[in-house]
């Protein structure tokens, strides 16, 4: 298990806490820098690799068999950890894939590659220091690189927020821009998720005065907002890869709701028509449905509730 226990030594050399210096993470190091147990470590490369890519890369080449469902650790365990060091980059053939892209890859660094083409040469020290002190400089330059690229959301009260790229962050744009203008002013936002960082905002002492719990924002719609004045908690899905409020997601959020003694509005919201014709047979009456590109109109399964002539004024 030589060249395993080497890339640990190399992940320690990079700056890796020991919970990353593990055998899975070894692996990845291994499969993206393509050394396989015979190959020197001159000859390391700079391979892009999906988890799935690199899952088979470590069975064909090492004998190490990763079940499919692995492939969340890999991602939350490994690559998340290795990104943050600067260790790999996510998507360099194409930063503004979103986070939840299923194009998402993974490659070395440059910086990485030089330490990890040094080890077991005099050069090895010198390459990890290196790598080391121009670790943060390296970072800040990626972070302004991505600053970009994200998407900027200004809220009710002035404060602005940024989210990761994507169709569906876009969606939670318009949500707290656009539909809380129209249909809920004044509207107090609550919790606002974002696909790379789950609890992007969140008001957590007024969530605990709704009795609404705080440690359960995995299974909180995508927007939460509270309307004093009605006394109303709207529930909001913004729908691009996931699904609507379905009778099953109604139940779910009625559950985590439980403690909550306001009445509650589920929104689905959609980018536009056609998703919205995709997921329609799924979508729970006595909800809402908010499209983007008509904002000023919602689309009501509520029953009798709205039946009536509408006037022209």
């Amino acid at each position: 298990m030589g060249k395993l226990e080497d890339g640990k030594k190399i992940l320690k050399a990079l700056g890796l806490p020991p919970q990353q210096q593990t055998d899975i993470a070894s692996y990845t190091l291994l499969a993206l820098a393509d050394v396989g147990k015979r190959a020197p470590w001159a000859s390391a490369g700079r391979r892009s690799m999906k988890i799935h890519a690199i899952k088979e890369w470590v069975g064909e080449t090492y004998g190490k068999v990763y079940a499919e469902n692995t492939r969340e650790t890999f991602r939350r365990q490994v690559l998340h950890q290795l990104e943050q060091a600067r260790v790999v980059d996510r998507n360099p053939d194409d930063p503004t894939l979103p986070v939840n892209s299923p194009r998402t890859h993974y490659a070395l660094t440059e910086d990485a590659l030089a330490v990890v083409r040094a080890f077991g040469t005099s050069a090895f020290k010198a390459e990890a220091e290196k790598f080391g002190k121009s670790h943060g400089a390296l970072l800040e330059m990626y972070r302004a690189a991505r600053t970009g690229q994200r998407v900027a959301v200004v809220l009710a009260s002035g404060q602005k927020l940024t989210l990761s790229p994507g169709e569906h962050n876009e969606l939670q744009k318009a949500i707290v821009e656009s539909f809380a203008q129209i249909f809920a002013p004044g509207a107090r936002l609550l919790y606002l998720g974002d696909t790379a960082e789950k609890d992007l905002h969140v008001d957590a002492q007024a969530l605990e005065a709704l009795k609404i719990p705080v440690t359960k924002h995995g299974k909180l719609p995508d927007v939460v907002l509270h309307m004093p004045e009605k006394g109303w908690l709207l529930l909001i899905e913004a729908v691009t890869s996931h699904g609507p409020v379905s009778p099953k997601r109604k139940k779910e959020l009625e559950l985590v709701m439980k403690d909550c003694p306001l009445p509650r509005v589920y929104v689905s919201a959609f980018p536009d028509r056609d998703e919205y014709r995709r997921h329609m047979a799924d979508i729970a009456w006595e909800t809402e449905v908010w499209i983007a590109d008509s904002p000023t109109h919602m689309i009501h399964y509520n029953g009798e509730k709205f039946l009536g002539p509408h006037t022209s004024h």
